[in-house]
């Protein structure tokens, strides 16, 4: 009887065959290009790392028993050469709550999309964490409102840095909250139109389709989807996109919301079989929905204030939707924009503390908001 071999053990025989070839002939010098990818198989746990090796990626990819998980420490590199942080794998992972009480600060990032350097300097500069990139925000709360996925090329290593310090912010009384946005979703459905090519390609290097990344078999699809799409943190409603006047119709509170969109984390059949669904994840859903900003037609006072009654909250603060190169307050302070375009430079945070409320530079500038 012919054992058969799973693809992702071949490449892991190959993988060190090549790498262990360049180590004899003196030529194997790497930095880390991506990962690591943390995949589950029978009672297998395969941890992959593409490396480059004088401009040739090259797979490395471990393997160890399931029950040797505990013990598996990642090593994910930074924007900073040489510089790497190292994550231990979670032991359990489980769905967030839907709504917390009000913390003694917030600092709010959207729409990071794979750009580590600009992630690492605003939270460094306003002291969410230090420059070993470990929790120094105490109790306060960092909430991501989405598209922290796709055009970047150090995605990965950005997952991984909010995966570790959801474990520390929470032993020092402190919270993070990953709200998802609509590139999140697209990756999870397998809408690639946005993905950098790099990471097709090293999905095909360990063997993989790239949906398989950040599917449930594999640590970061599972930890992905344990979000929600929505939340509300004190007197804040913190979304992607926004909530349209059709979504606010459907009267439907906020557990129940987000526990009806995450079966269909993955569903690549945009089939849902469900009027409610089909609105949630349409141009009108709150991780797709650019309404606030369009026309702003007179209406959407009233629009913004129903959804304000309905989920019983002052402020909505949402990302997706680039209107400055700064964090912009509109409908009398009822609604923060958190996107600005980090790619460019215009890299700011809102943080709100004591009261107050602050857009923020990386160098830590605080600039008051609502007077």
């Amino acid at each position: 009887m012919k054992m058969k071999i799973l693809p992702l053990f071949s490449l892991f025989v190959s993988g060190l065959l090549i790498t262990d070839t360049l180590q004899k002939q003196g030529a194997f010098h790497t930095t880390q290009n991506d990962g690591p990818y943390v995949m589950y198989k029978g009672n297998k746990v395969y941890v992959s790392y593409i490396l480059d090796n004088h401009g040739a990626r090259v797979p490395k990819i471990d393997s160890f028993d399931y029950n040797e998980k505990p013990g598996i420490t990642l090593t994910v590199a930074t924007d900073i050469a040489g510089k790497t942080f190292p994550v231990q794998l979670k032991s359990t992972l489980e769905n967030e709550k839907t709504e917390y009480g009000k913390p003694e600060k917030m600092f709010v990032v959207s729409d990071i999309e794979g750009n580590f350097a600009a992630f690492r300097k605003l939270l460094q500069g306003n002291k969410v964490i230090d420059d070993n990139l470990s929790w120094t925000f105490g109790k306060g709360h960092l909430v991501l409102t989405g598209d922290f996925f796709d055009r970047g090329s150090q995605v990965t290593e950005v997952l991984w840095l909010i995966y570790s310090l959801e474990e520390q912010a929470k032993a020092a009384g402190g919270y993070v909250h990953f709200v998802l946005g609509n590139h999140e979703i697209m990756n999870m459905n397998n809408d690639l139109r946005y993905v950098n090519p790099k990471y097709i390609q090293n999905a095909t290097l360990i063997n993989e389709p790239y949906l398989a990344l950040f599917g449930e078999n594999a640590e970061l699809g599972r930890w992905l989807r344990t979000k929600n799409v929505s939340e509300k943190i004190g007197d804040f409603l913190f979304v992607h996109g926004g909530f349209s006047s059709e979504v606010n119709t459907l009267d439907m509170n906020l557990g129940r919301l987000n526990k009806l969109v995450r079966p269909f984390y993955g569903d690549t059949s945009y089939n849902y079989k469900d009027p409610k669904v089909d609105l949630l994840y349409s141009d009108l859903g709150p991780f797709w929905y650019r309404g606030y900003y369009a026309s702003r037609p007179a209406t959407l006072a009233t629009q913004i204030d129903n959804t304000l009654a309905l989920y019983k909250v002052k402020h909505i603060a949402t990302g997706h939707t680039v209107i400055a190169d700064t964090i912009s307050v509109l409908y009398g302070g009822k609604v923060f924009n958190t996107d600005v375009p980090h790619i460019k430079g215009a890299s700011e945070g809102l943080l709100v503390e004591n009261g107050k409320y602050y857009r923020v530079s990386p160098l830590g500038e605080k600039f008051q908001l609502l007077d």
